[in-house]
């Protein structure tokens, strides 16, 4: 998902209110691995809904086959559905008692529950969903009309969880194992669109059933069906696992546009591919599907809503003309699924994982399809986006995720990192094993930044602790004298470590002490700016004592002569 411009004002404005805020129970209920959810694993969830256009309301069930993970007893089991929708509880392999507080079903069972056994709980859901004004941003639902005044519906949920319209344990660490089947039923001139590959359709009286399914674990807000006039065709992909099925679904008024525009997905797979390693969902396909809204990462089930278009709706958030050349919403869009759909965030305090490996994934296409000279032009110029309102992780265990500078600030410490490393093929080998590590897996923060200290050899945590948990920039200041460069940190966490290059074959390992290194020519002083670090050239103080001595040289990096 991504902001747009409009949103930056309300998001400083808010910014330090949201921050702050007091979070209550229902936040932690939300938000955490409660005792109502840390003895239970989910296996399947088999879906079945019916949007309703002229009601804009819903109406289906949820089939929710779990296995207990631990030894308890008198087990409360937590699903969660948010008001206004209702519930009914239908089957069950054991007998239940139910009571409903708020958004959250409380399931009550007596006995002994045995680690290994398995179960199933079956439960319909009724009533009008919240609607989205705002989609992807604002989480709801979309009933709205394509230009022939057919329906058009879709869902984006992502902030709010799917459980705004089903019932379900709505916690991103808990992905079901064996994955979803989606049944939609629609009116028979309609089509229903879920995740994953169609596998049956089948009629009622009136209506028609479409039916889908996703044989890899699955987050909950990927769960989302479209309803349309939609139009089918189909590509092929040759990648690294072979013949990988491209699947596109849109509106019918615009299969001849979508024809052109799609053939970008191609490109965008081979350079995602290249530096992410292989798609991570082979057996259920690559889809493209026309949404009333933007865009959104739904897994095997990619939301398009960009016109059509270059760029974001036409335009370029670098400002340098580059991010016209190529489709926004179709790169980022699928970069999510390595990043959100394969690799998951266990806590959405984490979402930084998402959002700057996705958005860093822009710069990686255009190195790769374009050229490097044009990669640079817009990593560097997307920091302007940059808010610095508050820290981009957020808080831990009540569904709360931090700034959107997310995106463009977490793109800018990843570049600023692969600078560090200074090896393009060490860098990639790194994305490619986060890629192959946490596979289908949900993944904290720290184990990804462990991950990349470990395997470049260079100690991160320090900078991962100045970009992602505190706004400050790091400075550096300098000056010259005598053909020695001094230099310090300064605005950074204690400790702050990350080396910095200084003309073409020097390195500089700063600290918030002065230090100082012998100038190899004697004379320039070039940084490499693509550093997400200030450069300010400071007078000599008048309180430091300069005397000759040892240069100071990075321990990881030496200078070539």
């Amino acid at each position: 998902m991504h902001f747009t411009k409009k949103h930056f004002t309300a998001l400083v404005l808010i910014s330090k209110l949201v921050f702050a805020q007091n979070f209550t129970k229902t936040d932690s209920l939300k938000g955490s691995n409660t005792r109502f959810r840390d003895f239970w694993d989910v296996k399947k969830y088999e879906v079945t809904v019916e949007p309703d256009f002229q009601n804009k309301s819903l109406k289906g069930k949820n089939i929710i086959t779990f296995e207990i993970e631990k030894n308890v007893k008198n087990p409360v089991f937590q699903i969660d559905l948010m008001q206004p929708m209702r519930y009914k509880l239908i089957t069950a392999d054991k007998k239940f008692s139910h009571r409903r507080e708020g958004d959250f079903i409380f399931i009550e069972s007596t006995g002994n529950f045995k680690k290994g056994e398995k179960f199933i709980i079956e439960i319909e859901f009724s009533g009008k969903p919240k609607n989205s004004e705002n989609a992807p941003w604002d989480s709801g639902w979309v009933f709205s009309q394509d230009s022939n005044g057919l329906p058009f519906i879709g869902v984006a949920q992502e902030a709010a969880g799917a459980s705004l319209w089903l019932p379900i344990k709505d916690i991103w660490s808990d992905e079901p194992d064996n994955g979803l089947i989606i049944n939609i039923l629609t009116p028979k001139n309609l089509v229903g669109i879920g995740n994953g590959r169609l596998i049956k359709t089948s009629e009622t009286r009136d209506k028609k059933i479409w039916s889908w399914q996703v044989k890899n674990p699955i987050n909950a807000y990927s769960i989302a069906p479209s309803v349309g006039d939609y139009v089918n065709f189909k590509d092929e992909f040759f990648g690294e696992k072979g013949k990988l099925d491209l699947d596109f679904w849109v509106l019918r008024e615009n299969l001849e546009k979508a024809k052109k525009q799609f053939q970008q997905v191609k490109p965008m797979l081979a350079a995602m591919e290249f530096w992410f390693g292989l798609y991570p969902f082979y057996e259920d396909s690559y889809k493209l599907v026309e949404t009333p809204f933007l865009g959104m990462e739904h897994q095997s089930n990619v939301a398009y809503g960009n016109g059509y278009k270059n760029g974001y709706l036409g335009k370029d958030w670098s400002g340098t003309g580059v991010g016209n050349l190529w489709d926004f919403i179709i790169v980022h869009e699928s970069g999510h699924e390595w990043f959100a759909n394969s690799v998951t965030a266990s806590d959405p305090a984490d979402m930084w994982i998402h959002e700057a490996f996705t958005c860093y994934s822009e710069t990686l296409f255009i190195e790769k399809n374009f050229s490097k000279d044009d990669a640079r032009k817009y990593i560097l110029g997307i920091r302007k986006n940059i808010l610095n309102d508050r820290p981009i992780q957020g808080r831990f265990g009540v569904r709360n995720s931090g700034s959107s500078d997310m995106y463009w600030k977490g793109a800018a410490m990843l570049h600023t990192i692969r600078t560090a490393i200074d090896d393009d093929e060490n860098f990639r080998t790194i994305l490619r094993g986060i890629s192959k590590k946490f596979h289908h897996k949900t993944v904290s923060g720290k184990e990804i930044e462990k991950y990349i200290s470990e395997n470049s050899g260079i100690d991160f945590s320090k900078v991962f602790d100045q970009y992602l948990r505190t706004t400050d920039i790091p400075v550096l200041e300098f000056f010259t004298k005598e053909g020695r460069l001094y230099y310090r940190y300064q605005n950074v966490v204690q400790g702050f470590n990350l080396p910095l290059q200084l003309n073409e074959n020097q390195w500089i390992s700063p600290n918030e002490n002065w230090q100082h290194i012998r100038i190899i020519d004697g004379k320039s002083t070039r940084f490499n700016t693509e550093n997400l670090v200030e450069f300010r050239q400071v007078k000599e103080p008048v309180f430091l004592n300069l005397k000759a001595g040892h240069d100071c040289i990075n321990s990881g990096k030496q200078i070539k002569q």
